[in-house]
């Protein structure tokens, strides 16, 4: 009997029984096929916390860890583990190779950027963006051999350095035949990851607008630091209902976010963070890097983070505090509100004469006397 087989015998066994509730112990991949097994025949079934769960040391079978759970089931001493629906279960696996493809993507970048550096060329010093559209092309003329003044008239209007300082780092030792073949099949990787991205990017979005979230992904991109790919990826790992973590301090520990508490006598001994869900760690502390440098009321509090406890620790507990505003904001159903600027206003004043020009265009509006 093969093993879906055995899945199924499982599930129509244990339904038989007409339990009110099946527990199983959280073991990471392992036991998803089991919980969507008997998920498909109408069975409650609980993923448990192996923390919660420890039995007395040196009675560690198979057999005293079905019989320990059942016991602890039946007592009410057990807690159910966030398992998401199943359509965002899906989802996920688009979402966390997304994120990898994001990791291949950096990686890619930093090997170019070395290898520019190896061949003399500085550009990453005057320009803040080595994968701009300006500093692109220039990347793309070099490779292909074209002379630095060139390559200069490349270079955007709309670039700080000046063009002195541009033609002072794209001076060359020497870029050997190994360097463009080196540097051209980087860059061509680097642009087929992109375009894998943006597939899947648009799967994505549009799998989560049919199964109805359009409406969870716009609140979610009203908090400062959260675009729509971030708000699709975190809504695929958190869900929509965050009555299934019952309070933000649940939802912070599962993903991994809260202080740890180890204090003996009067002494805090540890403060490190538990290990989570490291997939929504990540996204938060991109969430917070980008929040840390925007016009909003984060901001101000990231700087004062800083002085005391550091950069990272401070991204740490700045992400931590994004996350208790995302579950007020999904739990009430509201979007960010910031305490210090209005980005609501803010956005109109920088697009409201952009949409007057459409409105004349298309006549919805008379033109101007």
């Amino acid at each position: 009997m093969g093993r879906n087989a055995l899945r199924l015998a499982l599930a129509e066994w244990a339904r038989s029984l007409a339990p009110e509730v099946v527990v199983m112990e959280s073991t990471g991949i392992y036991c998803k096929s089991p919980f969507a097994a008997l998920e498909a025949v109408g069975i409650v079934a609980w993923v448990v916390n192996a923390r919660h769960v420890k039995a007395v040391p040196g009675r560690k079978t198979d057999v005293a860890d079905a019989q320990w759970l059942a016991t602890l089931a039946r007592a009410g001493l057990l807690r159910a583990s966030f398992i998401a629906k199943a359509d965002l279960r899906s989802l996920r696996h688009i979402a966390r190779q997304r994120q990898k493809l994001g990791g291949m993507l950096a990686s890619e970048k930093n090997r170019l950027h070395k290898l520019l550096t190896d061949t003399g060329i500085r550009l990453g010093v005057v320009v803040s963006d080595l994968h701009g559209q300006s500093a692109r092309a220039m990347v793309k003329a070099l490779i292909e051999g074209q002379s630095v003044p060139e390559v200069l008239s490349l270079a955007s209007n709309r670039l700080r350095a000046s063009r002195e300082e541009i033609f002072e780092a794209l001076q060359a030792q020497e870029i050997t035949p190994a360097h463009r073949f080196v540097l051209a099949e980087i860059m061509a990787h680097i642009e087929e990851i992109e375009a894998r991205m943006a597939r899947f990017d648009q799967e994505l979005v549009r799998s989560l607008a049919h199964a109805g979230y359009e409406g969870e992904l716009r609140l979610l991109q009203t908090m400062p630091g959260i675009d729509m790919m971030g708000a699709a990826m975190l809504l695929v790992e958190i869900g929509a209902d965050m009555s299934v973590f019952g309070s933000a301090q649940r939802l912070a520990s599962w993903v991994g976010m809260c202080p740890g508490n180890n204090e003996s006598a009067g002494k805090r001994k540890s403060g490190r963070i538990r290990k989570g869900n490291a997939w929504v760690r990540r996204l938060l502390c991109e969430f917070a890097q980008a929040a840390g440098r925007s016009r909003c009321a984060l901001k101000g509090k990231f700087r004062a983070l800083k002085v005391r406890k550091g950069h990272k620790r401070s991204i740490v507990a700045l992400g931590h505090k994004m996350l208790r505003t995302i579950y007020a904001m999904l739990s009430k159903k509201t979007h960010y509100v910031d305490k210090t600027v209005d980005c609501e206003a803010m956005m109109v004043a920088r697009n409201a004469p952009r949409w007057l020009q459409m409105l004349v265009k298309h006549g919805f509006v008379p033109a101007p006397a």
